[in-house]
C-alpha cells in the first residue's frame, strides 16, 4: 500500500449490509487492498437506529451532525469533530436525530470479513 488520501466524492455509498434503517456505509480501504484496516464513510440518515454487537474494533469520527452510541454503561452524544470508540464484543445502539449524520470510520479487522463469518 502507498500513502493515499481520499473525500466522500471518492466512495460510493450502499445499503449496510444486513440492516433495515436508512444507513448506508462506503469502503475506501478493505480487505481487498492488503492492508490491516477498513477505513470509510458512513452517512444516517435521521431517526435512525442500529443495533449490534461489534465483530471489529470501530473508531467512528463524525464528519457533520449529530449520534448517540448507547450501551450498557451508558450513552455518548457526539457532533462534528467528536471520535467514537467501539470496542469489539460491545452491543451497542447508534442512533441520529435531526439531521442525522456522516462519519468517516476506521476498523480493526475488516468489517466486511466479520459479517461474513
Amino acid at each position: 500500500m502507498v500513502v493515499q488520501k481520499f473525500s466522500l466524492s471518492d466512495v460510493e455509498l450502499v445499503k449496510s449490509p444486513g440492516q433495515d434503517a436508512d444507513i448506508y456505509v462506503g469502503n475506501l480501504v478493505d480487505e481487498q487492498h492488503g492492508g490491516p484496516v477498513t477505513i470509510g464513510y458512513g452517512r444516517y440518515a435521521p431517526g435512525q437506529s442500529l443495533t449490534e454487537t461489534m465483530a471489529v474494533h470501530d473508531t467512528m469520527i463524525v464528519l457533520e451532525g449529530r449520534l448517540s452510541v448507547s450501551t450498557g454503561n451508558g450513552t455518548v452524544t457526539a457532533g462534528p469533530g467528536d471520535i467514537v470508540y467501539m470496542p469489539k464484543g460491545e452491543s451497542v445502539t447508534i442512533t441520529t436525530e435531526g439531521e442525522g449524520a456522516l462519519t468517516a470510520y476506521v476498523t480493526y479487522p475488516h468489517w466486511a470479513e466479520a459479517h461474513e463469518g
